[in-house]
């Protein structure tokens, strides 16, 4: 498998939303969720419409690590959720997938890829775009926002700092120019 890179700018995030949502909110949705709460695509292809409708959290169970987790879901989200299955799923039942296919179960992770991919590709991103991308975005604005290092490594479930720098995309020219800049 090969490394795939965080998207870094805002710009860029905003451009594939509205690329997305031209296609399907479903398709929005899907990045919206991933670059907001740093699910894996395979937890995150795996909700169902009870894990997210009314409810401003998502409780699931990560098929990697096992782990119960909590996780929040911002209020923008939350109306993005509200629009989709309110126009595109307005009869979907509590214990369907929440990324339908047009076969009926939950899409796969191939199509989420080429659904990413293609978006990024309409945008000018050229750098290496999977789904994994998504995790890596939100890892990457976190620590962009100022928070805590210590608080990330955790949030993605990563043994060291040094692990979650390199997962996020943090190079040794963008701590060089931090030092750099700092110039006292």
């Amino acid at each position: 498998m090969q490394t795939v890179q965080p998207i870094k700018e805002k710009e860029k995030l905003e451009a594939i939303k509205k690329i997305l949502r031209a296609s399907s909110i479903r398709n929005e949705l899907l990045f919206v969720l991933g670059i907001n709460t740093g699910l894996r695509i395979s937890d995150l292809l795996s909700l169902e419409i009870g894990d997210v409708k009314a409810s401003d959290k998502i409780e699931i169970r990560e098929k990697k690590t096992k782990k119960q987790r909590t996780i929040a879901i911002s209020r923008k989200t939350c109306r993005l959720i509200d629009r989709y299955l309110k126009e595109e799923r307005p009869n979907a039942e509590y214990d369907e997938p929440l990324f339908l296919s047009q076969k009926g179960g939950p899409i796969s992770r191939q199509h989420a890829y080429d659904i990413l991919n293609k978006a990024a590709r309409a945008v000018g991103i050229s750098d290496r775009i999977g789904t994994h991308s998504l995790r890596k975005t939100f890892g990457y604005f976190a620590y962009k926002k100022g928070v805590d290092l210590a608080m990330i490594q955790k949030l993605l479930n990563h043994s060291s700092q040094a692990e979650t720098l390199r997962y996020i995309g943090i190079t040794q020219e963008q701590m060089d120019e931090i030092v750099l800049r700092l110039d006292l």
